[in-house]
């Protein structure tokens, strides 16, 4: 799965984040206190390894991990500055919610974030899925950026 290259200069514009969205659907950056909710919500939804990615976005100032809410209730997550500086993602959205545009917004929320902290690209790294980042934000693939930083990944331990 190669890495993507988005340039944060090109993006559509901010207000493209919040519509059209679901009635009730909010994008935001998580805040300090909902830290515990968020990772273990991601936890259960798509396991460990992303849960510790979320993790470390509630480290960064500001905090690099923003989340898709609706009457109190997560729906999806999305992080940068987590498995590298510079890398978007990783990024999860509960299956009922896809298809709607959340994902879109939780992507062009953290990419919009990355841009006004100064970056001017943006690496999304493992994608399985190039034909939607290229059609979301115009990302095209790095050439020769696999296995990228995911090489030798530790593996748990059988019990």
């Amino acid at each position: 799965m190669p890495d993507l290259l988005v340039k944060l200069y090109e993006l559509p514009g901010a207000g493209s984040i919040q519509e059209p969205l679901p009635d009730g659907v909010h994008v935001r950056v998580a805040m300090a206190y909902e830290k515990a909710v968020v990772v273990d919500w991601v936890r259960e939804h798509f396991g460990p390894a992303w849960a510790s990615e979320c993790d470390v976005a509630f480290a960064s100032r500001p905090i690099s991990c923003h989340i898709a809410t609706r009457s109190g209730a997560i729906l999806g997550f999305a992080c940068y500055d987590s498995t590298c500086r510079g890398f978007f993602g990783p990024i999860g959205l509960i299956e009922a919610m896809r298809g709607h545009g959340i994902g879109r917004a939780l992507l062009l929320s953290c990419l919009h974030a990355m841009a006004a902290i100064g970056y001017a690209y943006a690496v999304v790294g493992g994608v399985q899925d190039m034909a939607y980042y290229a059609r979301a934000v115009g990302a095209i693939e790095i050439p020769g950026s696999v296995p990228g930083v995911y090489r030798d990944r530790l593996k748990k331990p059988p019990l």
